[in-house]
C-alpha cells in the first residue's frame, strides 16, 4: 500500500487530498495543528481506517523532528507540503507592516516545507515513489505579478518556489523528485467563495500531475492542469 503524508489536513485542499487518497486505497498520514477540532478529518478517519491523524504545529521544528521520529518505521511515497497561511491584511499593508508576523508567514510557508523534507528524507528514501510535492501559488510568481500587494504571502511563496527548485537539484542523485504545484484559485477559507475551482477539481488535477510524474518534471512550477507557470 502506497503512503502519503499531508500537512494542513484538517480542511480545504489538505482535507480533500486525504479524502481522495483514502478512497484510492492509499495509507494517509494526516497532519494538522489541532486534531481535536478537525471534525471533518476525524469523520473521514472513522470511515477510512487507512487514515491516521497526527498533531503537528509547523511553527515548531521540534514537533516536526518528533513526528518524524514517531513515524520512523513508515515509508512515505509522497510528501505533500500543503499547509500555509496568508498573513496579509489591511492592518499589515505597506506603511504598517508587522515584521514579526511576516517572519512567521515565511517560517510556515517556506521554511517548514524544507524542514519537513529534511526530517522525512529517510522515510522518502525507503519508498518506491520518492516524491515531494509543495503546494505553492501563482502569487509567488514574480513574472506574473502585475498588481502588487500581498507582500507577505507573495514573498513567502516565492521563497518556497526557490527553495523547492534547489531541493529538486540537490535530491536528484538520491532519486527523489520535487513538484512545485499551484492548485488554482480554490473555494477554501483562504481562497474565498468567489473562487472558480472546487477543492475536488483542484485535488483531482493535482493528483493527476503527481501520478504522472516523470524525472523531467522535478523542479518544474506547474498548475493543477499540468501547465507550466512563469517564475
Amino acid at each position: 500500500m502506497a503512503t502519503v503524508l499531508v500537512t494542513g489536513a484538517n480542511r480545504g485542499i489538505g482535507l480533500e487530498f486525504c479524502r481522495q487518497y483514502a478512497e484510492a486505497g492509499w495509507k494517509v498520514l494526516a497532519c494538522c495543528r489541532r486534531p481535536e477540532k478537525a471534525s471533518d478529518l476525524n469523520g473521514l478517519a472513522v470511515h477510512h481506517p487507512s487514515v491516521s491523524i497526527h498533531q503537528l504545529d509547523l511553527g515548531s521544528f521540534d514537533q516536526i523532528d518528533a513526528l518524524a521520529h514517531a513515524l520512523a518505521s513508515e515509508s512515505i511515497d509522497v510528501l505533500i507540503n500543503n499547509a500555509g497561511i496568508y498573513g496579509d491584511s489591511s492592518r499589515n499593508a505597506l506603511g504598517a507592516l508587522d515584521y514579526e508576523h511576516w517572519a512567521r508567514v515565511l517560517k510556515i510557508n517556506a521554511l517548514a516545507p524544507v524542514k519537513m523534507t529534511e526530517a522525512f528524507l529517510p522515510h522518502l528514501l525507503r519508498s518506491e515513489r520518492k516524491l515531494v510535492a509543495a503546494i505553492t501559488s501563482l502569487m509567488g510568481s514574480m513574472g506574473d505579478n502585475t498588481s502588487g500587494g500581498s507582500i507577505m504571502y507573495r514573498s513567502s511563496k516565492a521563497a518556497l518556489n526557490a527553495a523547492m527548485k534547489s531541493l529538486s537539484i540537490d535530491l536528484e542523485d538520491r532519486g527523489i523528485g520535487v513538484l512545485i504545484l499551484h492548485p488554482g484559485w480554490v473555494k477554501t477559507d483562504m481562497g474565498g467563495s468567489n473562487a472558480p475551482t472546487s477543492p475536488v477539481e483542484s485535488v483531482a488535477g493535482l493528483r493527476r500531475v503527481i501520478d504522472g510524474f516523470g524525472s523531467g518534471d522535478s523542479g518544474r512550477f506547474l498548475d493543477f492542469r499540468g501547465r507550466e507557470l512563469p517564475w
